[in-house]
């Protein structure tokens, strides 16, 4: 099985490396960063980079598709290259999954056309536009496509993926080595737990990423 991680600029690290850490833990499986072009791709702070093992023509069919988010998306979907890769791998892949703003290329690219999705809290009715029907859940799946909402969910898609591909037991295998047992230290994860001043904080200081979205 050949897994294809999508690094783009301006990625999120979380999102890619989320997913990583879980499917890369699939018996048997081969996992693939790929990029437009071979090498190094800077995540959205500027501190991280990952290297691209492979261009995308080097993969064309790849078992499970994983797109990752971030403030980087806005310009990838108008990306005539990286929208068609998407396609195409689509037309042979078992899951095509994303993580945060990762599900807006899906959607750009045609590929969640009438079907539920999730994204982000803050882009999350972008969704609609691309005609795709926003799910407001940790992680959705419909059919062989897979989403997650914003960043760290990553992590649960590619636990439940572990267990749609593998089996139950391999999942739960999974999570008790990585010791995947969450307890925040502050309840504030969700804009329906979140103090409304920060939740409108984040609002305000997402426009100016989001422009590029928003104007389509």
């Amino acid at each position: 099985m050949q897994i294809a991680i999508l690094l783009h600029d301006r990625f999120t690290a979380l999102d890619a490396v989320g997913p990583y850490e879980m499917l890369s833990r699939v018996p048997r499986a081969r996992v693939d960063f790929v990029a437009e072009a071979a090498g190094p791709v800077r995540a959205d702070t500027g501190f991280l980079t990952l290297m691209a093992g492979k261009a995308l023509a080097d993969v064309p069919r790849p078992d499970v598709v994983v797109v990752p988010g971030g403030p980087g998306t806005a310009a990838e979907t108008g990306n005539v290259a990286l929208l068609d890769w998407l396609r195409t791998a689509d037309a042979t892949s078992t899951w095509t999954t994303s993580v945060c703003t990762g599900s807006l290329l899906l959607a750009a690219a045609g590929l969640l056309d009438g079907r539920r999705a999730t994204s982000h809290w803050l882009t999350l009715d972008l969704l609609a536009r691309f005609g795709a029907l926003p799910a407001g859940e940790r992680v959705v799946q419909d059919g062989k496509y897979v989403t997650a909402a914003g960043v760290s969910s990553g992590i649960d898609m590619g636990l439940t993926l572990v267990g749609r591909i593998a089996g139950d037991e391999r999942a739960r295998t999974v999570q008790l080595l990585t010791e995947y047992d969450p307890r925040p230290p502050y309840d504030a994860g969700s804009p329906d737990k979140a103090p409304a001043h920060l939740v409108e904080e984040l609002r305000a200081n997402a426009r100016f990423i989001l422009a590029g979205e928003r104007s389509r």
